[in-house]
């Protein structure tokens, strides 16, 4: 581990102890948040660490911002401000590391309501049926690390894995887990060659939002969103042990009442010898993107969890 990831390291653990928490909202809501008068400069530790707003250095005490400093996450914004270039939210009692917002960059390290929705769905998927003795995990395209270390913590002998193609999310998701104090593998890469064979079970939360930018880490592809989420299962169910689970959290784009993707899902399991659970968790989020013309033809975007078992 380098200094500066030590440092970041130290962060999480001092503002655990000192009982530090944030739910990260929506971009939406965040924007709509910071947008008010009174949010445009920091009052205190949660619009540093978790709005994203600038600071005077007067504003954090002086062991947090050293912390910062070292690890490089200090941003020099003129006229006597600085911000952080990291945010801080915390899930169930565990702290994660993520990129400020607004997440415009391309290696940005997303965290929002999703990781919320993708960590009770493992849970209670995990709760219904658990892994083998010394199961392999993969979470794919980790991001912050949410589904490694909420399947690491309840499944304490298993050999857990998250691989991503963002340096700097593998990065972030091994101090949380450091932080967490849960053991898990990192590697970077766009598919699952270097994971062991079998995988007892595969967890991906793919990004499913039509992404003018094409930014890796929101841009769900073709299919209005949904064609990453069928490449990713794809990858995964051919990976997964007999009995072998894969938890797929992502988004679908109805359009004119039609779930495509569920439709191409359907297809994917009985291709693949698998049995499948579908089932929507939520039937519309994010309704403010229906606003742009690459979503003229679509409905609603609806939350779905797709369950996939190898028969």
């Amino acid at each position: 581990m380098t200094e500066s990831d030590a440092a970041l390291l130290r962060l999480l653990e001092t503002l655990g102890q000192r009982g530090y928490r944030f739910v990260t909202p929506t971009p939406a809501t965040h924007a709509r948040v910071v947008a008010r008068a009174d949010r445009r400069v920091a009052r205190d530790l949660f619009d540093i660490l978790g709005w994203s707003l600038p600071f005077e250095r007067a504003r954090i005490d002086a062991e947090l911002l050293a912390l910062l400093d070292a690890g490089g996450a200090l941003e020099a914004m003129g006229d006597g401000l600085w911000r952080s270039r990291l945010r801080v939210s915390s899930l169930k009692d565990a702290l994660y590391l993520h990129s400020a917002w607004p997440t415009e960059a391309e290696d940005s390290v997303f965290f929002g309501p999703d990781s919320y929705r993708f960590a009770d769905l493992i849970e209670a998927e995990l709760a219904r049926q658990g892994v083998p003795h010394a199961a392999t995990i993969v979470d794919i395209g980790t991001g912050a690390g949410v589904g490694a270390m909420v399947a690491a913590r309840l499944c304490a002998d298993a050999k857990v894995w998250m691989t991503d193609v963002n340096p700097a999310a593998l990065r972030l998701a091994a101090i949380n887990a450091h932080a967490a104090g849960v053991a898990i593998l990192g590697v970077e890469s766009e598919n699952l060659d270097p994971v062991e064979a079998p995988i007892d079970l595969a967890l991906a939360n793919p990004p499913y939002i039509i992404d003018e930018g094409a930014r890796t880490y929101r841009d769900g592809g073709g299919m209005f969103g949904g064609q990453v989420s069928v490449d990713m299962a794809r990858m995964a169910v051919r990976r997964l042990a007999p009995g072998g689970r894969l938890i797929l959290y992502t988004g679908s784009a109805i359009v004119r009442g039609s779930d495509l993707l569920g439709e191409a899902l359907v297809a994917l399991a009985a291709a693949e010898d698998c049995g499948l659970r579908y089932r929507a968790l939520d039937p519309d989020v994010f309704g403010e993107e229906l606003e742009r013309p690459a979503y003229a033809e679509v409905d609603r975007i609806a939350v779905v969890a797709a369950i996939f078992t190898k028969l």
